[in-house]
């Protein structure tokens, strides 16, 4: 079953981190992530994963009464961001828990988890 993973952070945290140079802590909380996804990889569990582009670069596409319209960025006011997405392959919902579990232990922001459709619109992986 696939899951996809999605790593939030505040707002205000994710302001300061594109203004200033990583800190010693976040540089040693990414090699600790770094070291669990080649885990994953050993178990063949690990799919993908990324950091995304800060929310200010971000472009919304909602249906309007006058049609389709493009905005910058997600909403007018954030408090929390989505700051990374990883997808994983495994064997059950609580595999995928325990993951989770791991990466806010290393990185200390909340994980939201998941399941991806299958193939049959519908049909989650947990089917």
């Amino acid at each position: 079953m696939k899951y996809l993973l999605l790593g939030h952070t505040p707002a205000a945290d994710w302001d300061a981190a594109s203004a200033e140079a990583p800190s010693a802590e976040a540089l040693a909380a990414f090699a600790a992530y770094q070291e669990f996804e080649r885990e994953l990889r050993a178990t063949g569990e690990f799919v993908t994963s990324a950091g995304l582009g800060h929310p200010a670069v971000s472009t919304t596409i909602r249906r309007t009464p006058a049609g389709v319209v493009a905005t910058d960025g997600p909403f007018a006011e954030l408090k929390e961001v989505l700051a990374s997405f990883a997808v994983i392959d495994v064997a059950s919902h609580e595999r995928a828990v325990e993951i989770g579990s791991r990466i806010v232990a290393v990185l200390g922001e909340p994980i939201e988890i998941r399941p991806i459709m299958g193939e049959d619109f519908g049909q989650d992986a947990t089917a």
